[in-house]
């Protein structure tokens, strides 16, 4: 554009001074329009107007320039000279009218300031900011003053703000997010991102304080490889912070032997302390390499380190209650004994495994309810019976806290059917003594007495009775000497190889003379192999199962006993037609002191430990016994012994 002026429309004095020490390289100008205002001469008005920062333009009312500072020559390129007394061609055409009408207002109303548009000498368009306000002589409006300033200026100072305002916030949606996360890991990993987002630093890390060392748990655009790394805190910058007391320190010397020299072209670093529970807990390294930090890095980084201390201590806390609750679980699931929580209503809340299981009920059947028995006062034991049948020792503590109860409970059954038995054992025991006993008594008595008056058959008689007593005596010691050593898992066996044959054609020899109502059968497979046991307790064995068959067959039938090969093993059978055993009694004959009440077995007397014997004496030979029906009524035992044969000969014997 032109360097083109409009026609002065009034006449103007102007006045210049060159004699100010902090005269600009332009002259300053004041001038007087007619009578009704003349420049002042006070010499630190002028060189504060000299010296503003800002263009100073003064106009008159018809909007001539006045004043025109050194700024005002600077800014638009035009001088003094060339304005001073006329309008300055600085108002683009499309903006006249707003350039105007802002005048206006401010001749009848407040100071304008707004953003527009001005013209520079060589034609290009500025943007700038101009507050206008009135100049006033007395009471009455002279003119204006615009003060114009680069709209940059304003732009730089609101993005500054504005970006402040943008990182607090990003601050307040990073404290929310880490302490939305409470996997201490996953807390210490957001924590070193976050600071390389707020501090515009190039990389960070986390250090917890261990003691008299750091370690570094956690890193963010370094290597993976430095995590886990340790140092002594006394030689580190954390060291140094505490020892300053403050919460942030900035360091740029003796850098290259840290490990944070893995980032490249490192050259200043951040740390903040974090704190938990008001002692310190680690430190924030926020690491530059390409950018410096400034006041706003370091107060973001403050604040997040003493965010991070709080979301650290969340995460801790929140990593101990889980440990605690998962201690607490494991000790409820895996316990072998049952254990109910219930609340202040005595209905159930919590029913572990073992509950389920000694109970047979499952705990969807059981929680909103009451437990399946009573429930005894904290500090008391209560034995109960379920419907199942099964004791339980149950025990119960209140947590005064909550109001809630805890219940543990055992199965005693074994234990209480145990007690039973070693009741009925003694009593049992010494009915079986009592009897024999008496008679022996008698009968000595009597042939001391009557010795003389008595005859030869009746001597010969009464001695026999009393040595068919004593054998009787004898066989119950021994049965509960055997049981005893079972019990104690001391019964010694030999194991080697012997004749299974010749040990059933001895213990069946005699018995059909033993019983006129009973019939004995015995059928042995051809070649019947040896087996590998101990002979003497063998013929035990089939000494108490053949006394069984007949005891247990009262009204008598067959006796049979069969034995074959199966498999790697010898089987031997023994059948009766006897009064049988029941189902649930099968198992159960094979225990010590038990006597089964099913059937017309238990009115045969008897301690309760033949059987137990029995299996005892054929596991220890590597064998078993065990009780079947009989085809047609009756019991079936059945006695498995190894083949010789099955075993290699560099096999070792035990």
């Amino acid at each position: 554009m032109p360097r083109t002026l409009p026609p002065p429309g009034i006449t103007v004095t102007a006045a210049y001074r060159t004699d100010l020490p902090t005269h600009p390289p332009h002259h300053v100008h004041y001038g007087v329009v007619g009578d009704e205002w003349a420049g002042s001469d006070d010499e630190i008005a002028r060189a504060a107007l000299a010296s503003s920062p800002n263009a100073v333009v003064a106009l008159d009312r018809d909007q001539s320039v006045l004043v025109w500072n050194a700024a005002a020559e600077r800014v638009f390129g035009w001088s003094a000279d060339e304005v001073i007394g006329r309008r300055a061609p600085i108002v683009p055409d499309e903006l006249t009218t707003e350039h105007t009408a802002a005048l206006e207002r401010v001749r009848t109303g407040e100071p304008v300031s707004l953003r527009t548009r001005r013209l520079h000498s060589n034609g290009t368009l500025l943007d700038l900011r101009v507050d206008i306000s009135a100049l006033r002589l007395g009471s009455a409006v002279g003119g204006y003053v615009c003060v114009y300033h680069p709209a940059l200026a304003d732009h730089v100072a609101r993005e500054r703000v504005a970006r402040r305002a943008r990182l607090v916030r990003r601050l307040t949606d990073v404290v929310g997010d880490i302490n939305s996360e409470l996997e201490l890991s996953a807390v210490l990993d957001r924590i070193s991102a976050s600071l390389t987002e707020l501090t515009g630093a190039d990389a960070g890390g986390f250090v917890l304080i261990e003691g008299e060392r750091l370690r570094l748990v956690s890193t963010y655009q370094l290597p993976a490889s430095i995590r886990g790394t340790t140092t002594e805190l006394r030689t580190s910058l954390v060291d140094k912070l505490l020892r300053t007391g403050k919460t942030v320190l900035l360091e740029s010397h003796g850098l290259d032997d840290l490990v944070w020299a893995r980032l490249s072209g490192l050259h200043t670093i951040a740390l903040g302390l974090a704190a938990v529970g008001g002692r310190p807990y680690g430190a924030l390294y926020a690491l530059f390499a390409n950018s410096t930090p400034g006041h706003l890095e370091l107060e973001l980084l403050e604040l997040l380190a003493g965010h991070a201390g709080i979301a650290v201590g969340n995460a801790v806390a929140y990593q101990e209650a889980v440990r605690q609750r998962a201690y607490e679980r494991a000790v409820f699931d895996a316990s072998a004994d049952g254990i109910a929580v219930l609340d202040e209503d005595g209905r159930v809340v919590r029913w572990n495994p073992a509950a389920a299981g000694l109970t047979a009920l499952p705990v969807e059947s059981v929680l909103g309810g009451p437990p399946p028995f009573p429930v005894p006062s904290a500090g008391e034991k209560g034995t109960f019976q379920l419907d199942n049948g099964r004791w339980l020792d149950v025990v119960s503590a209140r947590i005064e806290e909550t109001g809630e109860v805890v219940v543990d409970f055992r199965d005693v059954t074994a234990a209480k059917e145990l007690e039973e038995a070693k009741d009925l054992f003694l009593a049992t025991t010494s009915h079986e003594l009592r009897t024999p006993i008496t008679i022996v008594r008698g009968f000595a008595s009597t042939l001391d007495s009557r010795w003389d008056k008595m005859s030869d058959p009746e001597r010969r008689a009464a001695v026999h009775t009393i040595a068919e007593r004593a054998r009787s005596l004898g066989e119950l010691m021994d049965h509960l000497l055997l049981g005893a050593r079972a019990g104690a898992d001391e019964l010694k066996v030999r194991i080697e190889e012997f004749d299974l044959a010749e040990r059933i054609e001895g213990a069946t020899l005699g018995l059909p003379s033993l019983s006129d109502r009973h019939r004995v059968e015995v059928e042995l497979a051809e070649g019947l192999p040896y087996v590998l046991g101990d002979a003497l307790a063998t013929d035990i064995i089939l000494g108490q199962l053949l006394e069984n068959a007949f005891k247990y067959s009262p009204r008598g039938g067959l006796i049979s006993v069969g034995a074959w090969p199966e498999e790697e093993n010898v089987v031997v059978v023994v059948d009766d037609e006897g009064v049988g055993i029941a189902p649930p009694d099968r198992e159960r004959i094979f225990e010590r002191f038990v006597q089964v009440d099913s059937g017309d077995r238990r009115r045969f007397g008897g301690v309760g430990l033949g059987l137990y014997i029995v299996r005892s004496l054929a596991r220890a030979q590597g064998g078993d016994v065990s009780a079947h029906p009989r085809p047609g009524g009756g019991t079936r035992m059945r006695l498995v012994l190894r083949c010789a044969s099955s075993i290699r000969s560099d096999t070792p014997m035990r």
